[in-house]
C-alpha cells in the first residue's frame, strides 16, 4: 500500500487548468504543459491517498482491470519505472485513457464511500507522461514471427490495441484506416484541446517500430472488398466502431445550417492542425445550439468557443442530474451526477428537460431558430412552456446507433443483433469464419476503456484461433461483462 495515513492527512487535489480567457484563444491542451506535467507537483501526495482497502473496488470499476493500488504505491515510493510496467501490463494506451476516460474507477474507489476518491486518472496520466520523458516507453518487437497474417479494420482505440497485442505475439498485422491518417476518432473526433495529436503520433511511432503496418486512405468495402481481405489474411478483426449518428427527423430538418457533430468536429480538427478545409462548418459570430448533453456535445461546445461563437446553448432532454450521488445509485456503481468539463467552464448555457419540436428557417432556407418545449419526467411536453431559441448553427450530438452496414459489413455477411451491432460470441468471433469483432462495432457506443479492453481480449482470441493457444492476457468474455457505465 501507499502512505498508511495519506488519506487522513491529505485531501483530493487536481491540477489547475489554464485560465479560460487564455485557452479559448488556442487549440492546445487545457493543462499547462499537458496534464502529466501539470500534475507532477502534487502527484506523489495524491498517490499516497490510496488506502489499504483490502478489496480494491477500483478494479471492478475499470474495464481494463488496471492494477491501480500497485502503481499508486510505486508512485508514492518514487519507483516510476515500476509504475509504468504495472500500468502497461493492463493498458496499452494510458496516455489516451488518462485524458479521455470518465474514470469509472474513481466512483468505485473505497475511499469514495465517505470522502473524495483517489485521483486515479491523474496518477495514471502522470505515470505515462513521466515514462515518455524518461524514455521508458520502448518498442517491443516480437522475438519471432508466426507466419500468420491479420488485418485490423479501423484504427481507433480498439483496433490499435488489438493490433499492438497481435504484433507483439508475432503475427504480421496490417491496420486499415479509411481516413487519410491513422487514429480514427482519436485523431479526427477528439479536439486538440482534449488531446493533442502528438500524443497519438508518438504511440503510433512505437507501433511502427514494433512491426505493425498501417494503411491509411484505404476504405475496406470500396478500395478493397471484405472477401478480398479474407482471402489475403488468416484472420480479420473488425474494429470499425459505431459510426451511424442518431438523427432528429423533425419539420425543418433539411434547412441549411443543421449538421451532425461528426461533420463539424473532424473539419475543425483538421484546420486546428494546419490543414485547409473547403466550405468548413464554422461557428464564428453565430448562435449555436447543440442537441445532446454528453461528451461529444461538450467537444462541440469547446470547439464553438474557440471559433468565436456569439452564443452556445446545449440542450438535453433528460432532467438535470443531482450534484451528489443519488440514493438509487449507491457506491460502487457509476452515478449519473452533474459534471462540469473544461468546455463547460468556458461558457455556454446548459438547458435540461427540453425537447426540440421543430426547426424554423428564414427566407433563404437557413435555420434561424428552434421551437422547443419543456418536458416532464416521462418526456411529455409541459403545456405553456413552448419557446424559440435563436440558432444559426445546429449540431446533433445524440450518440450513435451502430456500425455502417453498406460496404464491408454487407459484403462479409456478418449477423447483426436487434440493436444493429455485429454479433460475436465469447471469443469475439463473428458469425463468419476467421472474422472477429472488437469495440463499439460489437458492443455499441461505449467508453474508450471498453474499446481498449475489447481490443486486447479480441487479440488473445485471435492468437488462440491462429496458433491453438495464447500467452496474451484474456479478459472476461463480452457476454459475461457487466455494463459499468
Amino acid at each position: 500500500m501507499a502512505d498508511p495515513k495519506g488519506f487522513l492527512k491529505n485531501g483530493r487535489e487536481v491540477a489547475d487548468r489554464r485560465p479560460v480567457e487564455e485557452r479559448v484563444k488556442d487549440w492546445n491542451e487545457v493543462y499547462p504543459g499537458g496534464p502529466g506535467r501539470a500534475l507532477l507537483p502534487i502527484i506523489t501526495t495524491q498517490a499516497g491517498r490510496c488506502m489499504d482497502c483490502g478489496i480494491p473496488f477500483c478494479h471492478q470499476g475499470c474495464p481494463l482491470g488496471n492494477i491501480i493500488p500497485e502503481w499508486n504505491d510505486l508512485v508514492w515510493r518514487d519507483d516510476w519505472e515500476g509504475a509504468i510496467e504495472r500500468l502497461h501490463a493492463t493498458n496499452n494506451f494510458p496516455e489516451f485513457t488518462g485524458r479521455l476516460c470518465p474514470a469509472p474507477c474513481e466512483t468505485s474507489c473505497v475511499l469514495g464511500i465517505n470522502q473524495d476518491p483517489v485521483t486515479i486518472k491523474n496518477v495514471e496520466v502522470s505515470i505515462i507522461e513521466r515514462a515518455f520523458e524518461d524514455r521508458n516507453v520502448r518498442p517491443q518487437p516480437p522475438e519471432w514471427l508466426s507466419g500468420r497474417t491479420v488485418a485490423v479494420v479501423g484504427s481507433g482505440p480498439a483496433g490499435l490495441a488489438a493490433a499492438q497485442q497481435l504484433t507483439r505475439a508475432g503475427h504480421t498485422v496490417a491496420v486499415y484506416e479509411r481516413a487519410d491518417k491513422v487514429g480514427g476518432l482519436l485523431r479526427y473526433g477528439i479536439p486538440e484541446f482534449k488531446m493533442e495529436k502528438k500524443v497519438l503520433d508518438r504511440r503510433l511511432d512505437q507501433m511502427r517500430r514494433e512491426g505493425t503496418i498501417f494503411r491509411a486512405g484505404v476504405e475496406v468495402g470500396r478500395t478493397i472488398t471484405g472477401n478480398q481481405l479474407r482471402e489475403r489474411y488468416d484472420a480479420v478483426v473488425l474494429a470499425i466502431g459505431s459510426t451511424v449518428p442518431r438523427d432528429l427527423p423533425l419539420p425543418g430538418r433539411d434547412l441549411a445550417g443543421i449538421h451532425q457533430a461528426m461533420e463539424y468536429l473532424p473539419q475543425s480538427n483538421r484546420v486546428s492542425l494546419g490543414e485547409s478545409v473547403e466550405g468548413q462548418i464554422r461557428a464564428d459570430g453565430k448562435h449555436v445550439v447543440i442537441i445532446g448533453g454528453g461528451d461529444t456535445g461538450a467537444d462541440c461546445l469547446g470547439t464553438a468557443h474557440r471559433q468565436g461563437a456569439a452564443s452556445v446553448t446545449q440542450l438535453e432532454i433528460m432532467a438535470q442530474p443531482p450534484t451528489s450521488r443519488p440514493a438509487d445509485q449507491p457506491w460502487p456503481t457509476y452515478p449519473m451526477v452533474f459534471r462540469v468539463s473544461s468546455a463547460h467552464e468556458e461558457g455556454g448555457t446548459r438547458v435540461y428537460a427540453m425537447s426540440t419540436q421543430e426547426f424554423l428557417g428564414d427566407d433563404e432556407g437557413r435555420v434561424r431558430a428552434l421551437r422547443v418545449v419543456e418536458v416532464d419526467a416521462k418526456f411529455q411536453p409541459i403545456e405553456g412552456t413552448e419557446r424559440e431559441i435563436p440558432a444559426d448553427l445546429v449540431l446533433f450530438a445524440m450518440g450513435f446507433v451502430g456500425p455502417e452496414r453498406d460496404g464491408l459489413v454487407e459484403q462479409l455477411g456478418v449477423e447483426l443483433d436487434e440493436r444493429g451491432n455485429i454479433v460475436r460470441d465469447a471469443s469475439y468471433a463473428s458469425t463468419v469464419p476467421d472474422v472477429f469483432v472488437a469495440g463499439d462495432a460489437g458492443r455499441g457506443q461505449s467508453l474508450i476503456v471498453w474499446a481498449i479492453a475489447e481490443g486486447r481480449a479480441a487479440a488473445a482470441a485471435v492468437d488462440a484461433h491462429l496458433t491453438g493457444a495464447t500467452t496474451l492476457p484474456a479478459p472476461i468474455p463480452p457476454t459475461e461483462r457487466p455494463v459499468t457505465v
